[in-house]
């Protein structure tokens, strides 16, 4: 059996979902940087005998919130873009067919047995649940990466789905 990683269209979704998450590393740091900017010259302004900039101080709070956040959730979603790599390269896509039972719950029934596959999505996003849920009654590949996780796509979506089962 070829590995995922052969499949053409895997490692296009798995460079998409990567630049994703390097957005959301770059985010992070752009707010952090602008937090540290602003901090700075706030404290000059009223260092060298200027009026108080009125909400500085909240905004740097919430731009240091803001970038930790986006740190934490870009280096999570590439981290797990690198497992998801590693172990894509080592099994194969399998494919079969997506069924929506709930908001974030679904179910494959694979071509290649008659033991369907009962998953719940890991993403939080609404945009994304919707996506798969636009899936549904279609045609999908579906690989483990890890013991109870799996990753999912389909023709046309451009990323790739975590979900545990």
């Amino acid at each position: 059996m070829p590995s995922a990683l052969d499949h053409p269209q895997t490692r296009t979704d798995l460079a998409a979902t990567r630049a994703g998450a390097l957005r959301w590393i770059g985010g992070g740091a752009v707010a952090l940087v602008l937090a540290v900017l602003l901090g700075v010259a706030t404290t000059r302004v009223t260092e060298d005998g200027g009026q108080r900039v009125p909400f500085a101080g909240l905004l740097v709070v919430a731009l240091v919130l803001l970038g930790v956040a986006g740190l934490v959730a870009g280096v999570g979603s590439w981290l797990r873009v690198r497992a998801w790599t590693r172990a894509l390269g080592e099994t194969g896509w399998r494919t079969g067919r997506l069924r929506i039972a709930g908001p974030a719950l679904m179910r494959i029934s694979p071509d290649d047995s008659a033991e369907d596959v009962d998953l719940r999505l890991l993403s939080t996003a609404t945009w994304r649940t919707r996506a798969v849920q636009r899936l549904d009654g279609g045609e999908v590949r579906f690989a483990p990466v890890s013991p109870g996780r799996w990753v999912l796509t389909a023709d046309g979506t451009g990323t790739l789905y975590g979900a545990k089962s």
